[in-house]
This record gives structure tokens, C-alpha cells and sequence, in this order.
């Protein structure tokens, strides 16, 4: 047989472990149902492997052949598992994953004997510094075979006895029809946790599949009023249109904008369902217009979160007018909602109100 690893493991609680899947192995469920407690191989890609010595090192060699060897009455205690690897990578780890030994084994099935030596000695000594001599040894091998149970080949300390006593109180693993109901309660647990954080970040309700569909400024809405939110998604697309002009001439009202010769055309052609005129088929130019035409007014408002007190009202405003005219119709109401609720600022909720007002088939309960 080929060496795998031969040298010093540090054990703790009498613990080592070969692993191969995502999570290091346990103790009960690494036992239940198996007749030996030296080698837990109850879980797939795990064994638990228990020594005498509670802590200190232990010297251990593993091996792997193509057959099975021969047994080795030498030793005093020797079980033997079956063992599968849940992944390519198979590795002997220390407890709590302090240290790691990559084990070149293929994804095959394999029977593993486990053999110790000195096992009462080390277990009397409890804890071994490294001036102390070794009062154990142990010899793991692999080799190709399909899965048989557990077994236990000799036994001759009480340490030993001990823990296979220790096994075989164990209550037996669950079956698979008691796996496959656990998997089932677990996923379903999990997708109602989800539900439940999914309808916690949309006000407390589920959305609908087109909500979870917009982008945008809809969850800036939510914050804001997560109802309205769920109201305006179950109107019509003719409603949610007229919400986003209804919108826009709100908030370009109170920053002072509509009089303006440049944005009363195009707040009409919204309001029309028609395309921006000039110069708001360039919005840099819209925004250079915002800041250097003198007729418009300057006026400040407090930011939505309440952290900039002296946000420009009519920066604010004129992205309801672009929000207003977005070829989806739901995203329309929520850009240009949004837009005006930036510049009511504080008062946003007077506006939300208006809303509800306005447009009966939206829900006019204000959230509570």
C-alpha cells in the first residue's frame, strides 16, 4: 500500500478527522447506528476518528491501496467503515480544523480500517506534552470495496470498549424516507424565511411579479410608502401614465418650473403621451439650462432621509418630467413619484395623500 500521510496529528478531546465535505464531522451523527466507536463513518465524505489521548499528538501513518491488506493481529484495536468522498478533495484534519493533510484518494468507494495501539496508556495520561513520550499509535488504509456495515475486528481495551459502548447506545440513523421528509421540512422552512424577509423589505406584503420586475426608484417608494406602492401596481397602465404627469406638473409646480417657455412644452407633451421636445432630447443641456437660466427660481428643500437640509427644490423636480415619460408605465408613476416626493421633501406625505385623492382606484387607506 501507498503512504498517504505518516507522521505527528494534534488531537483534541480525543478527536481527528478525515473530511471531504462541506462540514467537519460530529459525533453522534458519525456513530449512529454503527456497532464500533473508534471510527465514525455513519456520515457520507466523514470519519470521525476518536483516540485514547485527550490532548497532545498521537502519531498516525495512512495508507491506500488497490486491494484489501491483510489484518495485522499486532495491533490492538481494529474496526473497519466504508467511506465514499463527497468531493475531489479529501484531506485528515486536526480538530477544529487547525491543521489540514490533503489525502490523494479518488471519488470511489472505499472500506477503511482503523488500527490503534496504546490506547488505555494514552487515555490514562490524559494530556501529553511534547517531551513525553508516545503512548499510541494508529494506522488508517483505504481501499476500493462497496459499503458494507460497520464492524468491529478486535478489541482489547477498556478505552476501546468504552466508546463502542458508546456507539451502540446511539439511536440508529434516521431512514430514508425520514432523511427525505427532513430535507422537505428544511427547504420548505427556508423558502417560507424568505417569503417572509422578501414581504418584510416590500411593507410587510409579498410583491407581485411585476413589482419584483421594476427597477428603478420603486424601492426608494417603498420606503417612503410601501402601500401606495402595492396600490399603484394594481391599477391599470392608464392610471399608473396619468399618476407619473399627475406627478411631474406637482413637482415642477411647487419648484416654480411650469411657467418656464423651455418646460411647459414638454410637460404638455407628457401629458399628451408624447416625446420631449428640444432641449430635453439632451438632458445635460436640460440641466446646464437648470443652473444658468436666471428666471428659474432657487429654493431649497430637506433631503427625503433627512441628512442634507439644503437640497435644491428644482434639481429635485426635474427628473418627475423624465420619470413621466419612461415607456413602462409602472416605472413611469414610481420615477416621477419618487421625483416629486424628493421635492415636497418633508411634506411628501401631503403629497402621497393628494394622490390617493385623486386617483380612486388607488387605495386612499395611508399606511399605518
Amino acid at each position: 500500500m501507498r503512504i498517504l500521510f505518516s507522521g505527528e496529528v494534534s488531537v483534541h478531546y480525543g478527536q481527528m478527522y478525515v473530511a471531504s465535505g462541506e462540514d467537519g464531522p460530529e459525533l453522534g451523527g458519525s456513530f449512529a447506528g454503527q456497532t464500533n466507536g473508534l471510527c465514525g463513518g455513519a456520515v457520507p465524505g466523514e470519519l470521525f476518528l476518536v483516540t485514547g489521548l485527550h490532548t497532545g499528538s498521537v502519531d498516525l501513518t495512512v495508507e491506500a491501496g488497490g486491494q484489501e491488506p491483510s489484518v495485522d493481529d499486532s495491533w490492538q484495536e481494529i474496526v473497519e467503515v466504508s467511506f465514499l468522498p463527497q468531493s475531489t478533495e479529501t484531506v485528515l484534519m486536526e480538530w477544529a480544523g487547525e491543521h489540514q493533510w490533503p489525502l490523494d484518494l479518488e471519488q470511489v468507494s472505499y472500506r477503511v480500517r482503523y488500527s490503534a495501539t496504546g490506547m488505555d496508556e494514552a487515555d490514562e495520561l490524559g494530556a501529553r506534552t511534547e517531551e513525553e513520550p508516545r503512548q499510541e499509535r494508529y494506522l488508517l488504509q483505504f481501499w476500493p470495496a462497496p459499503p458494507t456495515a460497520d464492524t468491529v475486528i478486535k478489541q482489547t481495551s477498556r478505552t476501546a470498549a468504552y466508546w463502542h459502548g458508546v456507539a451502540r447506545r446511539l439511536p440508529p440513523p434516521p431512514s430514508a424516507e425520514e432523511q427525505a421528509e427532513t430535507a422537505l421540512r428544511k427547504r420548505l422552512e427556508q423558502e417560507k424565511e424568505e417569503e417572509r424577509l422578501e414581504a418584510a423589505s416590500w411593507g410587510g406584503r409579498l410583491p407581485s411579479e411585476r413589482l419584483r420586475q421594476i427597477g428603478g426608484n420603486v424601492s426608494g417608494m417603498v420606503e417612503l410608502d410601501p402601500e401606495l406602492v402595492h396600490a399603484i401596481a394594481a391599477t391599470t397602465p392608464q392610471t399608473q401614465r396619468a399618476i407619473a404627469v399627475w406627478a411631474a406638473r406637482r413637482a415642477l409646480s411647487l419648484a416654480g418650473l411650469c411657467a418656464l417657455d423651455w418646460v411647459a412644452p414638454a410637460l404638455e407633451a407628457a401629458e399628451g403621451g408624447q416625446t420631449l421636445p428640444a432641449p430635453f432630447d439632451d438632458v445635460d443641456r436640460v440641466w446646464d439650462m437648470l443652473f444658468t437660466d436666471q428666471r428659474v427660481p432657487e429654493t431649497t428643500v430637506v433631503s427625503l432621509r433627512g441628512n442634507i437640509p439644503d437640497m435644491s427644490q428644482q434639481a429635485m423636480a426635474m427628473p418627475a418630467l423624465f420619470g413621466a415619460v419612461e415607456p413602462d408605465s409602472l416605472q413611469a408613476a414610481f420615477d416621477a413619484l419618487y421625483a416629486a416626493a424628493a421635492t415636497y421633501g418633508p411634506d411628501h406625505p401631503a403629497l402621497f395623500a393628494e394622490v390617493r385623492r385623486a386617483f380612486p382606484t388607488v387605495d386612499s387607506t395611508p399606511p399605518q
